[in-house]
């Protein structure tokens, strides 16, 4: 049976009680849900208002994310969606993978749950859905070993790095020492008085600029995107990228790298002011050799960072007291071509593993599809 995504669902945020991010804590008494990547954004230890008809269907409006939640739960920040089913006997489960199979198009940061709405979704009989639900599950929870698997590719980077140069911070093998500013440009963006405002985004344009949501603990996400004009980028002075850059978090989630290769689809990107360019002499540094080092450097600065304060930063100043190795450029190309094996290792097993559960979703389920 074919049905219609508004026959089918209910949505009850509003009865929902919603947390300010400023007030998310690291651990308490309940859970807080909004529409980011993680399943879990933070806790509140808040019991009035607590949302208990679960299970629930939560959809992200911004990011287009999906979550199945049977726990009582709070809010996030704006951009949640919980959904309900109109019928007594719907397999929540089986609601979660049919929503996770849809198409949904990606508009950049606009409100998507209008196209969520035009779906239509096959919804056979009860004991049919839990046969399938059953089925996904057993395959979500060996993708689940294998993800862990895939952490241990990272794992692997660090000690080979270790065991070619020796620990950075203590400086082992390799004594000698440099400050950044020897290494590498620090470049801040354009903080001045034509720096863009709300008017000035759109969801396409000419020059991509960058927000907290792009550059993330894994490299760029470009999901969300917001754009400005060639006339506003012309304005601007510092803070455009080029091939070869890395990107720098500096405040909110500092530390926070991504390197803006030929990969990169995009020719023109501009950093926003939470964030900096390292521009490397790669003369004398490998720029994946600098990454690995600068992430083992930077977890002893950000845990001095980590005050407690609403907003954790890292001026240059602090950046500027790290000191580099500097082995030999053979020894860092060498390494650098050992991450590059270890990263295709991990890309081609994450594909298989999207593919898998992505078509293995669509056999058990069948098409979902937009009007």
């Amino acid at each position: 049976m074919i049905r219609k995504f508004i026959t089918l669902f209910t949505d009850v945020t509003k009865t929902g009680t919603k947390i300010p991010k400023e007030e998310y804590l690291t651990t308490g008494k309940n859970i807080i849900i909004d529409q980011g990547k993680d399943s879990i954004a933070g806790y509140t230890d808040r019991q009035k208002g607590i949302f208990k008809e679960v299970p629930v269907i939560v959809f992200g409006d911004h990011t287009r994310i999906v979550k199945y939640v049977d726990k009582p739960f709070f809010l996030g920040a704006d951009g949640v969606k919980v959904l309900k089913s109109k019928e007594k006997e719907s397999n929540y489960k089986y609601l979660y993978y049919a929503l996770k199979a849809a198409h949904i198009p990606n508009t950049g940061y606009n409100r998507h749950f209008k196209w969520l709405k035009q779906i239509n979704i096959n919804y056979p009989g009860f004991n049919e859905q839990k046969n399938i639900v059953d089925i996904l599950d057993s395959l979500t929870r060996i993708i689940k070993v294998r993800q862990k698997e895939l952490a241990l590719f990272d794992k692997l980077i660090k000690a080979r790095f270790v065991e070619m140069f020796g620990d950075p911070v203590i400086g082992q093998k390799f004594k000698d020492k440099y400050s950044m500013t020897e290494v590498c440009q620090i470049i801040d963006g354009d903080r001045g008085k034509n720096y863009p405002h709300n008017d000035d985004f759109s969801n396409s344009g000419y020059c991509l600029f960058l927000n907290a949501k792009n550059v993330t603990a894994k490299g760029f996400n470009f999901e969300n995107q917001m754009y400005i004009s060639q006339k506003k980028d012309s304005e601007l002075k510092k803070g455009k990228l080029r091939r070869g850059d890395i990107v720098l978090t500096t405040r909110g989630t500092i530390g926070n790298l991504a390197f803006y290769d030929s990969e990169i689809p995009f020719k023109n990107i501009r950093i926003n002011s939470g964030m900096v360019i390292i521009r490397l002499d790669t003369n004398r540094i490998n720029e994946m050799f600098f990454i690995e080092q600068f992430k083992m450097q930077l977890f002893k600065v950000k845990q001095k960072i980590a005050s407690g304060t609403a907003q954790p930063q890292l001026p240059i100043s602090t950046m500027n007291n790290i000191k580099i190795l500097l082995p030999p450029i053979s020894l860092q190309n060498e390494f650098a071509n050992f991450v590059q094996q270890v990263d295709k290792s991990k890309f081609e097993n994450i594909v298989y593993l999207n593919k898998t559960l992505s078509s293995k979703i669509l056999s058990q389920i069948g098409d979902v599809i937009r009007d």
